[in-house]
């Protein structure tokens, strides 16, 4: 098993930028992939960004070209970097990261805040 807890959520006003980070409670380099999710009031959870073992990144069409997705092995972390924040991006986010193959498992933080105001 494995703890992600998430930081650097807050309120922020619109244009404005936040850095959340997701520690794991242990080594994350079998993880293939982690990445963030965002939940809404009302709506679906959905991906917001990931990012692979090897690299690769993917991005919700909504906050292409504002966010970035980073992981640090040696810290056992992964990183979103928010710019150009707007108030759509309000919402829960969470970590998570997916682990082997087969068998496969998917590890979730408890989520952290972020609030954009406009």
């Amino acid at each position: 098993q494995v703890q992600l807890v998430e930081s650097g959520g807050g309120l922020v006003q619109a244009g404005g930028s936040l850095r959340l980070s997701c520690a794991a409670s242990r080594s994350i380099f079998s993880f293939n992939v982690m990445g963030w999710y965002r939940q809404a009031p009302g709506k679906q959870r959905e991906l917001v960004a990931a990012i692979t073992s090897g690299g690769p990144t993917n991005y919700a069409d909504s906050v292409k070209g504002r966010f970035t997705v980073s992981r640090d092995n040696a810290k056992n972390s992964v990183y979103l970097q928010m710019n150009s924040l707007k108030p759509e991006d309000t919402a829960v986010y969470y970590c998570n990261a997916w682990e082997g193959t087969i068998p496969r498992y998917n590890y979730w933080g408890q989520g952290t805040q972020v609030t954009v105001s406009s």
